[in-house]
């Protein structure tokens, strides 16, 4: 029998069986629930049924409310300066990146708007809130950063075969401001960046932003020095392909979390090792890992225990030791007997009425 959480904490079940299970003595199964939620409240139940189930939610994550209304304030300012003063000085590199500097703002904005919105209480239609939106935040991200880069690249390649003079002195003024405005946003991002693939989407775009604006005062610095107005593009495609070389990594993560994947932090070897070697246990199968969000992750697991016992301790290591061990927020564990006739794996369920006709 298959369970559904729902946003009160309990699980309920997803179709009322055939008998009332305080009439199947014969069954042999055992229903026991475990449900760990903020304070360590839990409810216990002992029905014969034939499953148990933990659950466990992380503490909410790190809250970057206020890094996304300075860094979006900041650098929407810091957008109309540059492109103000990119018309007035003729340099079109400015204006590009005043361009980039406005996807960011965009994607600040996505971002800020996901981070919010996992906090969402859950409800009866979204048992998991929207715990998603972080990943797809990420996602959005990602691939907004590698559309602003390759408009980059196809105007400094542009530039390549036609230089342009550009007023060194106002470039290096205005980029120097942007040095100074992405590099302090990226560092109000910079703590979380490890344990938030959303955070980190918005530090590589500061910390892009910022080398970009680097790259400008060089660039400036040596065509004034030198008059080789080929430098700025040059510049530009090398800065470029740094932030394509980290953008790209946040992409394959981000769509490894959209399609479920196990979280890059977690072994799911390891975690199938530790689950076999726990009291009691004989089997492991039908073990699942994915990301709920960018910061927390979920599992479903069946365990093979033949003593049929309903163990409340075991419920409560399990459940603990995956969070601590594992970064494992959110557990759902089934108990089993064993029992070939009612075997019921991922390929395949079948009921002793029916053994020679499993379904899937």
């Amino acid at each position: 029998m298959h369970t559904h959480p729902d946003p009160t904490g309990t699980v309920t079940p997803a179709s009322p069986p055939d008998r009332h299970p305080e009439h199947d003595h014969d069954s042999g199964h055992h229903h026991g629930h475990d449900h760990g939620h903020d304070g360590d409240h839990r409810h216990d139940h002992g029905h014969s049924h034939g499953h148990s189930h933990g659950h466990g939610h992380a503490h909410a994550p790190t809250d970057f409310g206020r890094a996304f209304a300075i860094g979006i304030a900041l650098n929407a300012a810091f957008v109309v300066v540059e492109a103000i003063y990119g018309v007035l000085a003729h340099s079109l590199s400015l204006v590009a990146d005043a361009g980039h500097n406005l996807s960011d703002v965009l994607s600040l904005l996505v971002a800020w708007g996901a981070s919010a919105l996992v906090k969402r209480v859950p409800t009866a239609r979204r048992t998991y809130g929207m715990y998603r939106s972080s990943i797809l935040a990420s996602l959005f991200n990602a691939l907004l950063l590698l559309i602003a880069i390759g408009a980059i690249a196809w105007e400094a390649v542009a530039r390549l075969r036609a230089p342009e003079a550009v007023a060194s002195g106002t470039v290096m003024a205005v980029a120097a401001i942007g040095i100074a405005v992405n590099g302090f946003s990226a560092w109000l991002f910079a703590s979380g960046r490890k344990g938030d693939v959303n955070i980190r989407g918005a530090f590589l775009h500061m910390a892009a932003d910022a080398l970009i604006s680097l790259g400008v005062v060089l660039a400036a610095l040596a065509m004034r020095l030198t008059g080789w107005n080929w430098l700025d593009p040059v510049v530009s495609l090398a800065i470029v392909a740094a932030i394509a070389w980290g953008t790209w990594d946040l992409l394959r993560e981000s769509l490894d979390l959209a399609l479920d994947a196990v979280p890059r932090h977690i072994d799911p070897a390891q975690v199938d090792r530790w689950l076999a070697g726990l009291p009691g246990v004989q089997a492991v199968h039908d073990l699942h890992i994915w990301g709920m969000s960018t910061t927390q992750a979920a599992l479903t697991v069946h365990l093979v225990k033949p003593d049929a016992r309903i163990d409340d301790a075991l419920l409560w290591r399990i459940r603990h030791e995956l969070r601590e061990r594992f970064g494992i927020a959110h557990a759902t564990v089934q108990f089993e007997l064993g029992s070939e006739v009612h075997l019921c794996t991922q390929e395949r369920c079948r009921h002793p009425d029916s053994a020679s006709k499993p379904t899937h």
